[in-house]
Order: C-alpha cells, then structure tokens, then sequence
C-alpha cells in the first residue's frame, strides 16, 4: 500500500515521488538507497545541461531527465526535491523548490552561512511547504537509540563530547573538496558532521573556539573547534582532509558513556559503558545487517512527515539548522576562513 499523496483528500494511495536535483556522487548514493524503499519512486532528474541530466538518467533508471532546474521543481508529479548541488548553490536551487510549492531535503551543509538558512527557513514557513537538511546520520538506528538513552538519563549528565570526520584527498585543485568556489574545504564538507552531533546532543554551544590550517589553494585543511556548553559540557571536534582519521566518537556522562565505533556517522555498532568499565548494552548493527549506505532513512523521514502534513522534522528541526550555521559561521570567523556572508 503506497503512501497518501501530499495535498490529496481521502488518502488517494500513490507513492511518493522525488525528483533529484544535480548529478553528483551523493546523488547517487541517494537514488541508489531509495531503491531500498519500499512505496518510493524517483520519477525525474534535473540538471543543467541536457547531456549530464541522461546520463544519470540511464545509470539510475530514472524516466525523465530535465535540463533545467526550474522544470524539475515544476515537475506536477514529484511530490519532494532532493537538493544535490554544490555547495554554494544549495540555497537559489531549494528555493526554486520552495516557491514550487515543493516539499525539500537539502543536502548538507545546508547551505554556505547561516543569513542563506534564515532565508530558506523563511520562505518554507511563508510558503508552507516542508523544508529539512538531509543530516542523514540523525535518522540511523545507531543515532536513534542514542537519543534513547539521552533522553532517559543513562548517561546522567553529559560532560564531554568527542567526535572526527578525517579522510584523505589527493592534492588536486579540481577536486571540489580543494575549490574555494565550490564551498570546498574539511569544515563545509566533513566538519558538519561533528558539528551537528555536538547539537543534537548538547544543544547550541554558549562558547565556541577554533583554529584551522589551509590546504594548498587556501581551504582550511585540518579544522579543530571546542564547544563550551552552559553546565560544563564540552565537546572537541577534529575534521581533516589531508588524514584517513579513526573516525569515532563518545560522550561521556556523570553514570556512563556511549562508545561509537568507526565509521560514527555511519551504520555502526556502539556501546553503553558504565564508569567502572562494565558494558551495560552492546549495541550491534550486524545481525541482520544494513543494507546500503543509510540515506533511506532521511528520506523515509521526509515521506511521513509530508504524509502527516508537517511542514518539518522534529529530529532535524528547522531552527536547529539555523543554529548550527551560525556556530559555523562562528568557528569559520575565529578559524580565518572566508568571512560568512
């Protein structure tokens, strides 16, 4: 039984309809998952060019390829858009989405400063349409039960967090992760995910510092940043893209700690630790396994909450997002990165 149509009385049962909006790596990875779920159908691509648009088109089995932007969000049978551009196009591509009408998921970073969020968020509320940032790690089951035991006081009171994203990149000026004109750069890219679990877990730093060293054509290649947190929380953040990192993360509280194993912001196994070291639960992703990369889920996410008319996720709220592109904004400021806008 497919899913009620967005908009639709009655609960006339169709599935629900994405169009993908750029032709990247992450694109794919998107359209790929989704095939993993069920009542979900890709009915279109757009692109810029005619040419890119059939390519991925023919790769993914996607019916129609658009060469514009505008006829995609125009599109009557996608009931959501899946924002995949570049970085400094987030924010003029999900708001051709918005004044459609459409409903939106914004690949992160949401957008390159804090000002562009306000203005989505904005225009989503005034135009009533659902607006979320794809943090696709918020939605794994790994992130899920975390939230659970926050919320019921196993960890007691937080006090520290700590969490990487460190990959290696060849030195290669046209790599987007190199290019200042694409938003390229460890923080943008890798740095928001820390970022945004220091958020989900703690909330909005009262207190942000931050250092950073510039890669060969001047993005930051290596970013560190302590977030200080009213009650004495803190969290320290690493994001390199010059270092293949461990990649873990914990927190820690007064009774115990969550141990995450690499990758962190990834399907993973984890672990509740109590101070004595005794393991209290062993939190296991093997059995059964999952399937694919994880995307799904953001965008089962995205799916119920346009089926139940919200207009926004309450696990990746709006004003949140708001929040954490302002403490980048801080952390790039600090860190002499390009000045936000």
């Amino acid at each position: 039984m497919g899913l009620p149509r967005p908009g639709m009385a009655g609960g006339d049962m169709t599935g629900f309809r994405w169009g993908v909006l750029g032709t990247g790596g992450i694109a794919g990875a998107f359209v790929r998952d989704l095939s993993l779920l069920p009542d979900t159908a890709i009915v279109a691509v757009g692109s810029r060019r005619q040419e890119t648009a059939d390519e991925f088109a023919r790769a993914h089995g996607i019916p129609r390829a658009l060469s514009t932007y505008q006829s995609l969000v125009s599109a009557e049978d996608v009931d959501a858009v899946y924002v995949a551009t570049t970085h400094p196009a987030h924010h003029d591509a999900a708001m051709l989405a918005i004044e459609a009408g459409k409903a939106v998921l914004v690949e992160k970073p949401f957008t390159m400063d804090a000002s562009e969020a306000r203005s989505l968020v904005a225009a989503a509320r005034h135009h009533g349409t659902f607006l979320m940032e794809a943090m696709w790690t918020r939605f794994l089951p790994h992130m899920i039960r975390l939230r659970e035991l926050l919320a019921a006081g196993a960890l007691g009171e937080v006090r520290s967090l700590v969490a990487e994203h460190g990959q290696w990149f060849p030195r290669d000026p046209s790599h987007r992760l190199f290019a200042p004109e694409l938003g390229g750069g460890a923080l943008l890219d890798l740095g928001i995910y820390p970022v945004s679990f220091a958020s989900m877990v703690l909330g909005t730093p009262d207190r942000v510092t931050a250092v950073s060293d510039e890669a060969f054509t001047g993005v930051d290649a290596t970013t560190s940043v302590v977030l200080q947190h009213s009650g004495g929380a803190h969290a320290t953040l690493t994001t390199t893209l010059e270092a293949a990192g461990a990649n873990r993360a914990s927190v820690a509280g007064t009774e115990a700690r969550v141990e995450i194993d690499p990758v962190w912001y990834a399907p993973t196994t984890m672990r509740l630790v109590a101070r004595d070291g005794t393991v209290l639960e062993a939190f296991e992703r093997r059995e059964p396994p999952h399937e694919a990369k994880g995307l799904r889920h953001e965008a089962a996410e995205v799916a119920r909450c346009v089926t139940e008319g919200r207009l926004e996720s309450n696990v990746m709220p709006l004003d949140e997002t708001v929040a954490i592109m302002a403490t980048m904004d801080e952390i790039r400021r600090q860190a002499g990165l390009n000045s936000a806008r």
